[in-house]
């Protein structure tokens, strides 16, 4: 072979010195030989990547648009299929945890999934429902506390920092860079040289809203800080819209914060000069044994972006009845947590009798469950759905205005709340049955991002909620079907 190579090089040499026709021949060989190869590669690349979209795709109507977007346009669409078209994290919490949790909150296997008040409701199915769906039992003895804006939430959560004595685990979407921002600045960097163990995580793309970002103050203040998957390189290209929407706060493995709300200065409503872009939202204060599985999720989430496993009581101390509301963490997210909060609102709007609260700042329903909302309208249950009259994204607020007839022509009934921008986030059953959490009702919050939600069985904590919500209605004007037909083009 090698002989005959130095052969034919010596004849293309001749033939190129001497000017000759072969020249011409030659070059147009090696030129349709690379076409060739270059079709039959990109036709291998376009069928490999049409049968994983046909094989590996869960929804057939994503399947078919990427199989004809594939072919279509066969290398711009295989190749954005490999990028953002599969999904390629893939996290197992039992590893990545080990028996932290059994180990840690030996409470929670004493516990029993079907509170005795509820044994035998519309609700009792409910509850084994969430036990199926998450793997992780309904704890009782919780208190649970809403706590409105960042002017209730932000001094209870600072003041919960400056008592911590132990541990701090911190998990957020955004972290924005303003006096909002910098109280939490201060009051973490206080805790670590007090000696706390600290441990923060932003995501990343939530952590560039502000700029210079926070997460780069914090590191100079000695406060340890971890982005949630990075994007730095471009094998992380795949995951840009994975985000981590979570947002938590665990003080000292016993006391906990959990809702929507983003740490901003924008959600300091009386501060004065006023923020640019007020919002309305939120947040919840959490203790009992419930809080073991928010520390948890954290857990993993920090181990897995930093390898670091946080284990002991220093973490998971011994938690012991707090009140009287039965509670679950229902974590949702791109991995083994996929439809796990789709599952349970299905759940949730099959099990209801009397009355669904929905309150969102962003209500953009799939077919499944815009037929799940129909079907619970037309069985008499009353349900009400609070929105934001204007929306911080406009063009959301436009596509989901253009499938709210869907909604109200069963008979369900929508509001729209006057500004601040409302970023709430709550579903109430039967005023016994409370969903509260990061999660919205869209496409994003229930396939890409990942989540965290707290489900609550307690009539006391339920009927908060609605009058909380009531409260906002009578500010708010409600939308009729006609009033939907008529909106201009």
């Amino acid at each position: 072979m090698f002989p005959s190579a130095i052969v034919q090089f010596s004849i293309v040499a001749t033939c190129f010195s001497q000017q000759t026709p072969v020249v011409v021949e030659w070059l147009t060989r090696i030129e349709s030989f690379w076409h060739i190869v270059f079709v039959v590669a990109v036709l291998a690349l376009v069928i490999t990547t049409s049968a994983h979209a046909i094989l590996m795709k869960r929804d057939h109507r994503a399947a078919v648009m990427w199989v004809a977007f594939i072919w279509l346009s066969p290398l711009i669409g295989a190749v954005c299929y490999l990028l953002l078209g599969v999904n390629r994290i893939r996290r197992r919490a039992a590893r990545l945890r080990g028996d932290e949790g059994k180990v840690a909150n030996p409470g929670e296997a004493a516990s029993t999934d079907a509170p005795p008040q509820l044994l035998g409701s519309n609700l009792a199915s409910l509850v084994q429902l969430g036990r199926n769906v998450t793997s992780r039992p309904l704890l009782a003895g919780n208190a649970i506390q809403p706590l409105e804006n960042g002017d209730e939430a932000f001094p209870a959560m600072l003041r919960a920092i400056n008592e911590a004595r132990i541990s701090v685990s911190l998990a957020t979407y955004i972290f924005d860079h303003d006096s909002g921002g910098e109280s939490f600045l201060a009051a973490l960097t206080a805790a670590v040289k007090r000696g706390v163990a600290v441990r923060v995580l932003i995501d990343d793309v939530g952590a560039r809203y502000s700029h210079p970002p926070m997460a780069r103050a914090l590191r100079r203040h000695g406060v340890p800080c971890a982005h949630f998957l990075p994007q730095v390189w471009f094998r992380r290209f795949a995951a840009m819209n994975m985000r981590s929407h979570r947002k938590t706060l665990v003080i000292d493995g016993r006391t906990a914060f959990m809702g929507g709300m983003n740490i901003r200065a924008g959600n300091l409503l009386e501060r004065q000069p006023p923020a640019r872009h007020p919002i309305r939202d939120l947040q919840f204060g959490v203790t009992g044994p419930v809080v073991a599985q928010l520390q948890a999720t954290f857990v993993d989430d920090w181990h897995y972006c930093t390898g670091e496993h946080l284990a002991g009581e220093v973490w998971f101390p011994p938690l012991v009845p707090a009140g009287e509301v039965a509670a679950r963490v229902i974590t949702d997210g791109p991995d083994e947590d996929l439809d796990k909060l789709n599952w349970m609102l299905h759940g949730a709007l099959g099990a209801a009798r009397k009355s669904i609260w929905i309150a969102t700042p962003y209500f953009l329903p799939d077919q499944p469950l815009i037929a799940a909302l129909t079907t619970a309208a037309l069985r008499g249950v009353e349900i009400r759905i609070v929105l934001p009259a204007r929306n911080n994204l406009p063009f959301v607020h436009w596509a989901s205005r253009a499938g709210w007839w869907q909604v109200l022509k069963p008979g369900c009934r929508l509001w729209l709340t006057a500004g601040p921008f409302d970023h709430s986030k709550v579903v109430v059953i039967d005023e016994t049955w409370s969903l509260v959490g990061s999660a919205n009702w869209d496409a994003r919050s229930l396939r890409l991002n990942y989540e965290i939600n707290l489900e609550a069985y307690d009539p006391t904590f339920a009927r908060q909620l609605v009058q909380h919500l009531e409260t906002k209605l009578a500010a708010a004007h409600e939308v009729t079907l006609a009033e939907v037909n008529a909106r201009p083009l």
